[in-house]
């Protein structure tokens, strides 16, 4: 109990990062684009992490590369929705991974699940209706947020999936973020040579404003770096779903610092949008454990 006492610590320390980044992106998207970012936070990410591809096992390596093309993706696709929506909106639909999860493990891994989900799947629908009714209709940067809800989606069951597997050989942490922080720095190079074919951004990226500057090093080291450790740490003892409902707290903390810096303001209806889909997210984890199929 104490070891997942401390997990679920470690986690929520990684949502309350989480609900910080999303000013942080927002403040960077006006000067790059989402390739950009990802790259420079993840070259920041592997310097300080290269060390540790010493004595890296096999089976670390292989799962901590797996990891980052899930995480990329799920990056990539986030970053690019937030610079066609509010930080709110993103933050609050990147939040339904707590949804998305159980619907993926029923489809994919035969886990049943009875009326509360659908039930919270119904909250969360009408949060965001009541969210998005003062604002702009939904938009192609929302899309892309639920697509990045998908694949993070995805990742979280993988790394209980990864858990479960090693458990015999518990992986490393560290190690782990080792690996995903070279994938998410080469897929992002990758891709950033694909579209231009060169990196000559790098020039104009070297005289970003200070409050840009900022904003790229804390993502760098401490969203990249700790958040990052701190997931694959904690997730090795806590499951999928009370992850996810840890998990749902990240739009309470991205409002709130979207809020602080940004001016960001919800309405009476948008706040009890906001209200609604937190509801859902917490109540759609108030269930028995959820039961495989045959059993």
């Amino acid at each position: 109990m104490r070891t997942e006492r401390w997990g679920l610590m470690a986690l929520l320390a990684v949502t309350v990062v989480w609900g910080t980044t999303f000013p942080a992106m927002k403040l960077l998207s006006a000067h790059l684009d989402a390739l950009q970012i990802i790259w420079l936070r993840f070259v920041i990410a592997l310097l300080v992490l290269a060390p540790l591809w010493r004595g890296m096992l096999r089976h670390e390596r292989r799962w901590g590369c797996a990891l980052g093309l899930l995480l990329f993706l799920a990056f990539w696709l986030q970053i690019e929705g937030l610079a066609r929506t509010s930080s709110n909106r993103n933050a609050f639909v990147t939040g339904l991974n707590v949804l998305v999860v159980p619907l993926i493990a029923m489809a994919a891994l035969g886990r049943r699940y009875g009326w509360r989900l659908w039930a919270a799947c119904g909250m969360a629908l009408a949060g965001m209706a009541l969210m998005f009714h003062e604002n702009e209709p939904w938009n192609l940067g929302d899309t892309l947020t639920l697509a990045s809800t998908v694949f993070y989606a995805l990742y979280i069951l993988a790394l209980e999936e990864c858990a479960r597997r090693t458990a015999a050989q518990p992986l490393r942490a560290t190690r782990m973020a080792a690996a995903q922080a070279m994938v998410m720095a080469l897929a992002s190079t990758a891709l950033l040579l694909a579209q231009s074919g060169n990196m000559d951004w790098l020039r104009a990226a070297a005289h970003l404003p200070v409050d840009a500057l900022l904003a790229l090093l804390y993502l760098g080291l401490l969203a990249s770096v700790v958040v990052v450790t701190l997931q694959a740490w904690g997730q090795q003892r806590v499951d999928a779903m009370r992850s996810a409902i840890v998990f749902g707290l990240e739009p309470v903390f991205a409002a709130l610092t979207a809020w602080v810096l940004l001016g960001e303001q919800l309405g009476w209806a948008g706040l009890s949008g906001a209200a609604l889909i937190v509801a859902a997210l917490v109540f759609s984890q108030l269930q028995p454990s959820p039961r495989t199929a045959g059993t």
